[in-house]
């Protein structure tokens, strides 16, 4: 494991297509808290610990960053090839396991509670991103990436479709929201719940989708919100005026609600995630490809309230 005692400093690269992106945009200095990683994914922020936690997905393992030392160890290992993360709004930490084909959550005592791991009785593929709404309903997409080949898991022959789920808050029943994707990935609710994006990340596609989300949680819509301008979306958020930063080959691009491309900020390794965290909400954690990166923005998450 490699340990950056003092992040090293970069100088960042910003590049505006739109005037809207002034007053969004970050700082000058691109911090690389961590290198040592053979695939970065999957980073959430625990504000009751002040660390990020963020997937190592070939390594099998879960690293911590500690904001208060500045020191990287293991959160977890093995992980089940762990990729994806979130907290639910006890401050649980979700976690997607590829190898495990299952969505589990950290309780407060240790213990582990398993949230789905299969769809009336057939396995699920390979969970890759979770998200849970203020209903406390928890969405989650399922790829074939995991079971491809034994690189961020295990090879084996899907049972069921490419789905993204929805898990019923009271009774926990596991249902399909969507059934039309070739490789669902990162997902988001927009600030108002109103809209959830979903990303297919298939190299045919490419692109994020956006759907309306009625009052009893079906989804209607799903037309395409945006198309990738170098690689492919992976993982994303949304901050608190609405606007999508997402991952792409070249870094981190940032959306306006409307569509429109606001502006990009360049990483020196292509990005699989990304998240907001620190006490302001305001900085923007970034996985690279080998490395965990660190900026201010002029943007921050949504606040969680209940």
């Amino acid at each position: 494991m490699t340990t950056i005692d003092r992040p090293e400093l970069l100088d960042a690269e910003w590049e505006s297509f739109d005037d809207r992106f002034q007053t969004c945009r970050g700082d000058r200095s691109l911090k690389r808290l961590y290198h040592g990683t053979r695939w970065a994914e999957g980073p959430v922020w625990v504000p009751a610990g002040r660390y990020l936690l963020w997937s190592d997905i070939p390594a099998d393992r879960v690293l911590r960053w500690d904001e208060i030392t500045g020191r990287t160890s293991v959160f977890v290992q093995p992980s089940g090839n762990a990729n994806g993360h979130t907290l639910d709004r006890d401050g649980r930490v979700l976690s997607c396991e590829h190898r495990n084909r299952r969505v589990t959550r950290f309780e407060h005592d240790g213990s582990t509670t398993v949230i789905a791991d299969d769809f009336r009785g057939k396995r699920l593929n390979s969970p890759n991103d979770v998200v849970v709404r203020s209903d406390r309903s928890i969405w989650f997409t399922d790829p074939t990436y995991g079971i491809q080949s034994h690189l961020e898991g295990d090879r084996s022959e899907s049972e069921i479709g490419t789905n993204v789920y929805r898990v019923d808050p009271v009774t926990g029943e596991l249902a399909i929201a969507v059934d039309d994707f070739v490789q669902p990935n990162g997902l988001a609710f927009s600030v108002d719940e109103r809209t959830l994006y979903v990303v297919d990340s298939d190299s045919s596609r490419g692109h994020m989708r956006a759907f309306s989300v009625g009052d009893d949680g079906a989804l209607s819509g799903g037309e395409v919100f945006a198309t990738c301008t170098n690689g492919i979306f992976d993982g994303f958020r949304v901050d608190d005026e609405d606007r999508i930063w997402t991952s792409a080959a070249d870094g981190v691009h940032c959306y306006h609600p409307d569509g429109t491309l606001l502006g990009k900020l360049y990483i020196p390794e292509v990005v699989a995630n990304l998240t907001f965290g620190g006490a302001r909400r305001n900085q923007l954690f970034i996985t690279g490809t080998t490395s965990l990166y660190q900026i201010h923005v002029g943007a921050r998450a949504p606040q969680l309230i209940g």
